[in-house]
């Protein structure tokens, strides 16, 4: 054991790339509100818990909910979504992931 959060889902790396998004910036995974689980993404939450996935309340922002597949440190909602990289680590994040954030997060 490294310590580290369980990352759920088809993951093929220890980055916590999953079949679905792999490429080099893809080094997060996000914690689910409705079970408190990491998942390296939505898909892989879908296609793997036996249960809908429902977004974090806006007023939970100071939830740690992402988790940097990189060094291991778990970011605030808040600080996530105000960055572009890891604040411990400073791995990049995928600037596509703001794409889905309505998907983990209300606005």
């Amino acid at each position: 054991m490294n310590g580290r959060p369980r990352v759920l889902g088809p993951v093929v790396d220890d980055e916590t790339r999953c079949i679905h998004y792999r490429s080099p910036l893809d080094v997060i995974a996000i914690r689910f509100a409705c079970c408190g689980e990491y998942y390296s993404c939505h898909l892989c939450h879908a296609e793997t818990a036996d249960h809908p996935a429902r977004q974090w309340p806006a007023d939970r922002r100071d939830e740690r909910a992402v988790l940097c597949g990189v060094c291991g440190h778990e970011l605030t909602i808040a600080d996530y979504l105000a960055t572009n990289d890891c604040p411990e680590c400073g791995a990049a994040f995928n600037p596509g992931c703001r794409l889905h954030t309505h998907l983990y997060f209300e606005s």
